[in-house]
């Protein structure tokens, strides 16, 4: 242990810094600076930790303490006031933020660069943010806001926030100025009194027997706590969100089946001991051959990969009318093998808990999951404890994409807290929290489809093969889901459909934003294209005569009813799409559909409970995860609308106060389903204010809603009751635009999204959608080597910069959905849905080569980007 002394935010300080030790570890373990956020480290790939160094902006989590020994250090945090607020306004005020993790980091950038460049150009501040990573936004809203933050600075402009709470109006998100600054805290900048710090131990094989732990000399480090493995868990050590088949800890004599799975934790004194701790546990392992191919997982005499289930954990079928029949008669008839790669969320916040012992013998739990009903659930029967004897809250997370459905390291820490008496706090590194949580599905799909001599379809047969890795998580509802979207957008009379979820030893495979739709699109769309040049018709043309409307029957068998706004989005893009034809410009065009709500027979809940408290204001209590959608500013919006209330006065909370589980924040229905109940709660307060009373004669009052969605069916239900496999869809027409050498130019996005009800947050989810597909569609990958990842670096895994990306031009189509609340239904998911069909169509506009698997990255599109080459050695 050695000491620095550093000038941090005109304060001279010495502090000690451990061997080894980062100028971010300083910063937050030492220094209490929480607006450096730890992304990556020590990559320095994702400039979630930049601070000013000598009047330099640069990354702190790549330089070692020593070297800042003697610099001048300037963070957020010490920033005047008035500069703060400019910044934060700004961001607001152009929605320039979503989940809000990576902001800090480009807001400290931003200033940076409007002190060197009063007037950057978008181009100049696209290139200033090469070293940022933002997942959630895909930019556009970002470089607004930094020209907005520099006409602040110059005089020239304003930034207000938005206060209009009513629906259809920009409410700022809401703590946005907090998100900015770093202020608000995520699970990792949380510092109970007392704390313990967590660090785990990964099997380095996908497939090997555990022939013995030995965790004596861990033990014996000083500052070490508690080692805990298999054999300390009280209850049951196998949970999961549908099978109970994802074990806590793997045991002495079991099999390891994926590369994330947990050996031992530690709890120490800090997280430095914790982590050399997490070295000194020895393990001796009995090597496999891993499982890695989904074809050979199903095949006679595979390795059975998971004890809890065969390696077929799924299959869907689904087929309507005469496929064989109709494809033989059909006057154009294509096939194809189309493919999709494993994909990492890449969320900028690693995975954290923190548990904390209470004196009443309760456990309180910090999560940042995606249902914090469910982690309670598998947490209390890990500990073989009652779930009223834990209290769960929600720290809103720093970005999820269905990533944190699954548990990650909330049972572990739950334990060793239970084990020491201590609070007890663990948080992954990147490279932990790749291995360990679940992937996009990685889907192999053979289509054939026909149509007459006038491009309508006549009949779709495809077969599906999904690798859903190690663990079942919720791997076979998403191949169900490939199957109800195998057909698209599109009307298709004739269905024949098989779609095969496999276990593997590869990383686990779960949601991921489509949830399956995107990569049956993919496919479809390709074929689709394929049709139109066999039938010599225009590819919108094609896709006019077969779009859904009311009165047709999806995929599934359900007729659709009502909010079908597919052709408003096509007749919204034909006028660019048109121009840029006209123009001599390599187009693609896709059509997408995404359910709103689970469905397929599930019972599903909108449960909200608003609490006028004492000092005037209202608790809004709901079930369902912030994660940077703007769940919960719309969730105000709702309220609003309904009570009239000023937005300021509403505080959403998620936590266990109250009995509000709804699952899992996913499907996009939490704007769907949540924000009926909150409607309906918000109503029965409005009939108290309207009778005449004040919200000081209601405190203490409690409005309570809990809405059940009952009646969608089942894949394959028999009976009277008629299809309705999901409660709602989005619709969308995406059109993507090359430039003369074959690179990205334009993206024009027509979304029908019912109704609008805050169209700033609406465009952005839809902007940061676009941003996935496209990395999805060209360049993001995750290929493993006997279930190993061949990276971690986040430049190689190929999310896109902003320097990366098109312009985008978002249409926001208003068809109502009568089951939504004022109007709207979900729009989390379908902004990425038609993406990568639309690139591969424009690319085959380009050079005639038409491509079957993604991602395309020898294509001219993809070479053109600065991300996505791995380095292998």
């Amino acid at each position: 242990m050695t000491s620095i002394t550093i000038r941090l935010n005109g304060e001279e300080r010495t502090v000690p810094a451990r061997d080894g030790a980062t100028l971010l570890e300083v910063l937050r373990e030492e220094c209490g600076i929480l607006s450096t956020k730890d992304g990556c480290s020590p990559q320095g790939q994702c400039g979630c930790c930049l601070a000013m160094i000598d009047g330099t902006p640069k990354v702190t989590c790549a330089l070692p303490a020593t070297k800042a020994d003697g610099k001048e250090i300037v963070t957020l945090e010490g920033l005047p006031e008035e500069e703060r607020a400019a910044i934060a306004q700004s961001f607001v005020e152009a929605a320039g933020l979503q989940c809000g993790f990576c902001i800090p980091g480009i807001a400290m950038r931003a200033k940076s660069l409007v002190d060197r460049k009063p007037k950057p150009t978008r181009s100049e501040i696209d290139r200033a943010l090469d070293v940022h990573l933002c997942r959630c936004t895909g930019y556009t809203k970002i470089v607004d806001a930094i020209q907005l933050y520099a006409k602040v600075r110059r005089g020239e402009a304003t930034a207000q926030a938005c206060a209009d709470g009513r629906v259809g109006a920009s409410l700022a998100r809401y703590q946005g100025a907090n998100l900015t600054l770093g202020c608000r805290p995520y699970v990792d900048d949380l510092r109970p009194e007392g704390m313990l710090h967590g660090a785990v131990v990964l099997s380095p094989h996908a497939r090997a027997k555990v022939v013995e732990i030995d965790t004596s000399r861990a033990e014996a480090l000083p500052g070490v706590e508690c080692v805990a493995t298999a054999a300390d868990v009280p209850g049951d050590r196998w949970f999961g969100l549908i099978v109970n088949d994802w074990p806590g800890f793997i045991a002495a004599g079991e099999e390891t089946r994926c590369v994330g799975d947990v050996i031992a934790a530690i709890a120490a004194k800090d997280a430095a001991t914790a982590r050399e701790a997490a070295t000194l546990v020895d393990v001796t392992y009995e090597k496999k051959p891993a499982v890695v191919d989904p074809d050979a997982a199903v095949a006679p005499g595979a390795p059975q990969v998971n004890p809890r289930h065969s390696n077929e954990l799924s299959r869907t079928v689904i087929r309507r009318g005469d496929a064989a029949r109709s494809l033989a008669g059909a006057d154009f008839v294509v096939s194809g093998t189309w493919r999709t790669q494993r994909v990492e969320h890449l969320y900028l916040e690693p995975e954290s808990a923190i548990a904390i012992p209470r004196d009443d013998g309760k456990l309180h739990l910090y999560t940042q999951g995606q249902g914090i009903f469910d982690d309670r659930r598998q947490v209390a029967t890990f500990l073989g404890i009652e779930e009223d004897d834990i209290f769960v809250e929600l720290v809103p997370n720093g970005g999820a994409f269905g990533g944190k459905e699954d548990m990650s390291i909330q049972a572990q820490t739950a334990l060793l807290a239970k084990l020491t008496g201590k609070p007890v706090k663990i948080t992954l590194n990147r490279e932990e929290s790749i291995r360990l949580h679940p992937k996009r599905h990685p889907i192999k799909m053979q289509y054939t489809v026909g149509c007459d001599r006038e491009g309508v379809l006549v009949a779709v047969k495809a077969r599906m093969i999904g690798d859903t890795g190690a663990y079942a998580s919720v791997g076979a509802k998403v191949l169900e889901r490939a199957a109800g979207h195998a057909c698209g957008a599109y009307r298709v009379p004739n269905v024949d459909v098989v779609s095969v979820c496999a276990a593997t030893n590869n990383p686990p495979s779960g949601a991921m934003r489509g949830f399956g739709a995107n990569q049956a699109h993919f496919a479809m769309e390709g074929a689709l294209d394929m049709l139109a040049e066999r039938a010599r018709i225009d590819p919108w043309e094609i896709r006019w005569k077969n779009a859904l409307e009311v009165g047709d029957t999806f995929s599934t068998g359900q007729v659709l009813e009502k909010s079908v706004g597919l052709k408003q989005t096509l007749e919204a893009v034909k006028p660019a799409y048109t121009k840029a034809r006209a123009a001599g410009r390599a187009v693609g065009i896709a059509c997408g559909i995404k359910n709103s709500g689970i469905g397929n027979g599930a019972k599903e809940w909108g449960k909200a409970r608003l609490d006028v408290e004492s000092d005037g204001t209202i608790s809004l209590y709901n079930g369902y995860t912030e994660m940077g959608q703007g769940l919960l500013t719309v969730l105000i919006q709702f309220a609003v609308e309904v009570t009239g209330l000023d937005p300021s006065l509403f505080h959403p909370k998620v936590d266990s106060t109250y009995q509000l589980a709804c699952g899992q924040t996913t499907g996009s229905r939490a704007t769907l389903f949540g924000g009926h109940a909150v409607k309906s709660a918000a109503e029965k307060l409005a009939a108290d204010l309207e009778s005449g009373h004040t919200l000081a004669d209601l405190a203490g009052n409690s409005y309570a809603a809990d809405v059940l969605i009952d009646d969608t069916t089942a894949l394959g239900e028999e009976g009277d009751k008629p299809i309705k496999t999901h409660t709602a869809f989005g619709y969308a027409t995406q059109v993507v635009i090359l430039d003369k050498k074959g690179r990205l130019d334009k993206v024009v996005a027509a979304h029908d999204v019912g109704r609008t009800v805050n169209p700033a947050l609406c465009e952005g989810q839809i902007e940061g959608s676009i941003h996935m597909g496209l990395g999805y569609a060209l360049t993001e990958d995750l290929p493993c080597e006997d279930g190993m990842p061949v990276t971690f670096k986040l430049r190689e895994i190929g999310v896109l910069r902003a320097r990366d990306m098109p312009k985008v031009e978002v249409h926001l189509i208003e068809d109502p959905e009568s089951e939504g609340p004022f109007g709207a239904k979900g729009v989390g998911e379908i902004g990425l849905v038609p993406t990568a069909g639309a690139v591969a169509g424009a690319l085959v506009a380009f050079d005639g080569e038409r491509r079957f698997s993604l991602p395309m990255k020898e294509s001219p599109a993809a070479k053109a980007i600065s991300v996505g080459k791995i380095k292998r050695s």
